[in-house]
């Protein structure tokens, strides 16, 4: 997996944790709305989530809809959010960094302030 594919794919399931962990009944359609990913991304993430052990996934008990699930991160699913948030930190930080520097480069190009 090349460097931007493991990028969308690190900041793909971060999202995902965020919004399963805030919203635990969230529908997985409903997810695929909310972060612009395929329905069949969203489960196949969810699937390899919970293979990994970050994520359970048990059928809702009061639901109309029969299909229904809520989803729990696991202790495991928690440490790897907070893993997945320290590192997009760092990352905008760097990119915050390299943009500052770029606009004093280009500040001085045109002799601005």
């Amino acid at each position: 997996m090349n460097k931007v594919s493991l990028v969308i794919e690190q900041e793909s399931t971060l999202y995902l944790l965020e919004h399963i962990h805030k919203t635990p009944q969230i529908t997985q359609r409903k997810l695929s709305n909310k972060l612009d990913i395929s329905l069949g991304k969203i489960n196949f993430l969810i699937k390899e989530l919970s293979k990994k052990g970050w994520l359970k996934a048990k059928r809702a008990t009061h639901s109309d809809n029969e299909l229904a699930y809520v989803y729990l991160l696991t202790p495991k699913g928690i440490k790897r959010k907070a893993e997945l948030t320290k590192w997009f930190l760092k990352r905008k930080i760097e990119e915050y960094n390299q943009l500052e520097r770029e606009i004093d480069l280009l500040k001085e190009k045109i002799g601005g302030n």
